[in-house]
């Protein structure tokens, strides 16, 4: 089987022309500056000395703003993937970007240039919250650069938050909906963080802002990855880059930040497959098989679905077995 890696390059406030009120990428990114053509060519060989032979490499421009950035300049970062791509060392560029700053002669040029993903920051669908926290962009401009993206042959990424000012769990969960019905192959959902130097932070102090609590967040996330799941859009990522900033606390101000926040939304979400099953009969012992890559997950977060197993059903049992569909189970019950 083949492993997937990605080399991250990140172009923090790049040409961005708007400060959304949650947003400061350096603190995001962990990057205080934006790398040259030199550093680019020096971030894809480090990484490349560490990826297996059999490994399927892409290189991901991060950051979220790449096409506001000249032709020009664009073309430069990309034009140092390019060799690799020729050598067959990548086999795909993907980028971060507005939903605003996508037409036909910019998507073009990135077709050109070899990019096959493209990710959205969408954030929210809902008119009210984007221009509560100053996206600068409007829900048409998503729908419109989604079907855009889309005909153009790309594979289209859309990301959302949650817990942002105005918005609701209805609210996160219609943005889901529209996600999916505007045809993503990928998502990533963030949770919002309060991050100091922000007007979000501001708006904290001051108590306009209570920022959601964990569990709360987790809950949240849980639902949005079941719908996800369902509708075969990938979610690449659930919770935010644990930067050095926030998980010392330097940067960090209040909100639902967990350097295993995807691990406990998982084995939530776990948790509901195992319950749903076993239902509210005992048994002696329980034997769980489930895929390498989800054996953690269903075993749980420091082993809680393992204790809940064991505390409500029978003496829990859990094999790693690489037939299985990766969200996909067999439970043996005595």
């Amino acid at each position: 089987m083949k492993s997937y890696y990605t080399i991250p390059i990140f172009i923090p406030e790049k040409a961005c022309p708007f400060r959304c009120v949650y947003c400061n990428q350096y603190t995001i990114s962990g990057t205080k500056f934006s790398p040259d053509k030199g550093l680019v060519v020096s971030t894809i060989e480090k990484y490349l000395k560490t990826i297996p032979e059999y490994g399927v490499c892409k290189v991901g421009f991060f950051g979220g703003s790449f096409t506001a950035m000249t032709v020009e300049e664009q073309n430069i970062y990309l034009d140092a993937v390019r060799p690799y791509i020729d050598r067959g060392y990548v086999k795909e560029i993907q980028l971060s970007t507005r939903p605003d700053y996508i037409d036909a002669a910019i998507l073009q040029n990135l077709r050109d240039h070899g990019v096959t993903i493209i990710e959205l920051g969408a954030q929210s669908l809902c008119e009210d919250v984007l221009l509560k926290v100053h996206r600068g962009h409007t829900v048409k401009d998503v729908e419109v650069s989604s079907k855009l993206i889309k005909s153009h042959g790309f594979k289209l990424g859309l990301q959302m938050m949650i817990g942002l000012p105005l918005d609701t769990i209805e609210k996160s969960m219609y943005t889901a909906r529209k996600i999916i019905e505007l045809g993503a192959d990928n998502t990533r959902i963030y949770p919002t963080i309060v991050i100091k130097g922000t007007d979000l932070e501001s708006m904290y102090i001051e108590g306009e802002y209570n920022p959601m609590g964990l569990c709360e967040a987790v809950a949240i996330s849980k639902e949005l990855m079941k719908m996800f799941i369902a509708a075969g859009v990938t979610v690449l990522r659930v919770g935010l880059h644990p930067s050095e900033g926030l998980i010392t606390g330097e940067s960090y101000v209040g909100g639902p930040f967990h350097v295993s926040f995807r691990e406990l939304v998982m084995t939530e979400l776990w948790g509901d497959k195992l319950r749903s099953e076993l239902g509210d009969n005992k048994y002696k012992r329980i034997e769980v098989r489930a895929h390498p890559r989800q054996i953690n997950s269903v075993i749980g977060y420091g082993g809680k679905n393992r204790d809940m197993l064991r505390r409500e059903y029978g003496e829990p049992r859990f094999v790693s077995d690489s037939t299985i569909g990766e969200m996909d189970y067999i439970i043996s019950k005595e």
